[in-house]
């Protein structure tokens, strides 16, 4: 066959030509499609919850063992369930597809975007402080703000509340409480009138200088 047979392989029927080539790279790629399903949101194709807490744990135990600390951001959209009503489901579903593709190419390589539910998301930032991760969160934030979304023919204007908190090496809360205080910030966001980011020590604020550095810039993936 022309292509380069993978190192590890060894014909079953110990033939220079193998006959069983071909399945064996047919079924190699039915694994990587079926690892993808379980582990990607099939509307936003974003992570799912369950590779979120698969994730945060490795980030987190990197943490512990490097030193380098574990950002976490969690986004609700606004007001979400008044485009349900107003539009219809389905214009709901265009909405969560259209703002992940947005925050999803305006992250790091590096950086985790999950779903973590209905109007809810949740970024794993691997390596990145707390006033990083406001930054980033601002970022997503007036990304949104400013980007109206076409539904039904006409334009909507959505917006996100976000909820940031960070692990570092001392800490030794586990993995549910990390959530719960990134879900309460979150939740202090709503409380102030929504369309806003809150932290450990108060609010971000639209003040936060939102430009990428240049090491955010360099690691930026356009297109995943």
């Amino acid at each position: 066959m022309d292509q380069e047979k993978p190192e590890d392989w060894t014909c079953p029927v110990r033939q220079s030509t193998c006959p069983f080539y071909e399945d064996y790279l047919r079924l190699k790629e039915e694994l990587k499609s079926v690892s993808r399903l379980v582990e990607t949101d099939t509307l936003t194709n974003l992570y799912n919850y369950n590779h979120l807490r698969e994730a945060l744990q490795r980030e987190m135990e990197r943490t512990r063992r490097t030193g380098q600390p574990t950002g976490l951001i969690m986004a609700d959209l606004d007001h979400f369930k008044m485009v349900n009503d107003l539009h219809g489901h389905q214009a709901g579903n265009v909405v969560l597809q259209t703002v992940s593709a947005l925050w999803k190419k305006n992250l790091r390589l590096t950086d985790i975007p999950c779903r973590y539910g209905g109007e809810e998301f949740t970024f794993v930032l691997p390596g990145t402080t707390l006033s990083r991760a406001v930054r980033t969160a601002e970022r997503l934030r007036a990304l949104l703000e400013r980007t109206p979304i076409a539904i039904n023919g006409q334009e909507i204007k959505i917006t996100a509340s976000f909820g940031v908190e960070v692990y570092r090496m001392k800490d030794v809360f586990p993995l549910d409480e990390f959530l719960s205080r990134a879900d309460a910030f979150l939740l202090e966001a709503k409380r102030k009138g929504r369309n806003r980011v809150c932290c450990r020590g108060g609010e971000g604020g639209r003040g936060t200088p939102t430009e990428l550095e240049r090491e955010e810039r360099e690691s930026l993936l356009i297109k995943r």
